[in-house]
């Protein structure tokens, strides 16, 4: 597995738990895509950013993520992230979304950085 991945996704859960969505950006190409949940997607760093901040909000500013089991898939500068993500909050008992989620994520090798190009923590249950 590659542990810099690794690193660098824990290092942006836990800016979405501190919400500190400034430096949470840095993960980010500028051409990301977030998948806000099942039919809304934030696409470049300012739309994702705004997003964070009303996922923040709508987990009344207690959303802590981790991830569960991993497997990555790499290509090149390309690596696909196959893990269970885990998410708690305060009221986490009133989402009407999964708090325990099978996750994608696409990571690219940019100018020697490795940035998420697609972050998508509902995974392949966007086709159920």
């Amino acid at each position: 597995m590659n542990e810099t991945i690794k690193q660098l996704i824990q290092q942006a859960d836990l800016a979405i738990k501190e919400e500190r969505f400034d430096d949470l950006m840095s993960f980010y190409s500028d051409d990301a895509v977030l998948v806000v949940k099942p039919g809304l997607e934030a696409k470049g760093k300012e739309n994702i950013k705004k997003a964070f901040i009303k996922i923040a909000e709508y987990f009344k500013n207690s959303v802590v993520p981790t991830q569960g089991k991993m497997m990555m898939i790499e290509a090149g500068d390309t690596v696909l992230v196959l893990s269970q993500t885990l998410l708690d909050s305060d009221n986490k008992e009133e989402s009407e979304y999964s708090m325990d989620r099978r996750a994608t994520y696409v990571y690219k090798k940019v100018d020697g950085k490795w940035l998420c190009a697609i972050d998508n923590s509902y995974g392949t249950s966007l086709l159920d």
